[in-house]
This record gives structure tokens, C-alpha cells and sequence, in this order.
């Protein structure tokens, strides 16, 4: 009788021993789990307040269109960049950016002299540099400063992509010899140290 007795508290104190072994596997493979969960480098759910990743632009900052400071006492130019698609090529940036001047400026800080008439009839970029064709509008109204300050505005954007390319103007298909009615001369092609040595804004 005493043997069983002692047959049943082995087999209870070895059935304990099993629960309680289950019982700490659970709790210490429930404890891990939480663990590598919250302390995870690359958590499951993101982070709601975290920015999304950003997108590559399609856009790039390519040309200049240049408008005339008055605040002064004397004109002076200034430079406004554009922001246009990466797929154009430089013609047709070119094209926009003459486009955008004769449309002109959009805040009040800058003007220009280039009548709002003017239309760009068609522009060519080659290896000799950039070939403009403008309707009359351009060379009508204003005196010496206005002509000089829409040749410069006109010269200094149809070069904005190279600084030193050669420039050939022509109005209805003419080349341009003289602007304005008191004959600014026209060299053919322009060039914007050429504009710098003979005339000032």
C-alpha cells in the first residue's frame, strides 16, 4: 500500500513536472515572440507618421526667361529659371521659354518692353546657334531704351541654354537690320558680348 502511495505521488509530481515545464516553454516563447515583434528593425505595419518615400520628379529646372527691373534708376535684367518636363530637348525649351517671355511676366516685380502683340513664328536650333523668326509686332512702338531693353530680353533667353550661341533674328522672314524708328543696328548673328560692347542698359 505504501509503495503505491508512493507510485502515485511520483506520477503526480512527474505529470506536475511536464505541466509546469509546458507552462514555462509557453510563457518564454510567448515572451520572445512579443519581443522580437516590438523590438523588430523592420516592423510589419509601418509607422502612420512617417513621410512616403518621394517619388522621382519628372520636371527639371532647363532655360531662362529674362525680364527688365524698372525699380531703379537704369533697366536691368533679371534672370527667371523654368521648371520644365526632362523629355523636351533644348529646341523645344528654347521655343517655351521665347513663348513664355512674349506671354509676359506673372508678378509685378519685373516688366518688359516687348509688345504684347509679338509672336514667335518659329524658331531653329542648329549647329551655327539659334534662328528666330518674329512677326512686326516687335520692332513697333517705343524709344532706344525700350528697343534695347526687348533685344536684350529677346538675345539674353534665346541664349539661356549657352550663353555664347550666335543668334540670327529675322521679322516676317526678313533679316532684322535695324530697330525701332530710330535704327538701332542689327548685327547678324547676335551674341550676347556683342549686345554688352555696344549697347547699356
Amino acid at each position: 500500500m505504501q509503495d503505491n502511495n508512493r507510485q502515485n505521488r511520483s506520477s503526480i509530481g512527474f505529470i506536475a513536472g511536464i505541466i509546469a515545464a509546458m507552462v514555462t516553454t509557453g510563457t518564454v516563447a510567448t515572451w520572445w515572440g512579443i519581443h522580437n515583434l516590438t523590438n523588430s528593425p523592420n516592423p510589419v505595419t509601418p509607422n502612420p507618421t512617417e513621410s512616403p518615400v518621394s517619388q522621382p520628379s519628372d520636371t527639371e529646372q532647363r532655360g531662362q526667361v529674362y525680364w527688365l527691373n524698372t525699380t531703379g534708376d537704369r533697366l536691368k535684367l533679371e534672370e527667371s529659371p523654368l521648371s520644365l518636363q526632362k523629355s523636351l530637348t533644348d529646341q523645344e525649351v528654347l521655343e517655351t521659354a521665347v513663348k513664355s517671355l512674349f506671354s509676359g511676366p506673372k508678378n509685378g516685380e519685373n516688366d518688359t518692353t516687348i509688345p504684347p502683340e509679338t509672336k514667335l513664328l518659329s524658331l531653329k536650333l542648329d549647329k551655327q546657334g539659334v534662328h528666330l523668326n518674329l512677326s512686326s509686332e516687335f520692332t513697333t512702338g517705343g524709344g532706344s531704351a525700350s528697343m534695347m531693353g526687348r533685344l536684350a530680353q529677346l538675345l539674353y533667353t534665346a541664349t539661356s541654354l549657352d550663353p555664347n550661341a550666335k543668334v540670327w533674328l529675322s521679322i516676317d522672314g526678313e533679316p532684322l537690320e535695324l530697330l525701332g524708328g530710330e535704327g538701332l543696328m542689327i548685327e547678324q548673328p547676335m551674341t550676347r558680348q556683342w549686345f554688352d560692347e555696344n549697347f547699356e542698359l
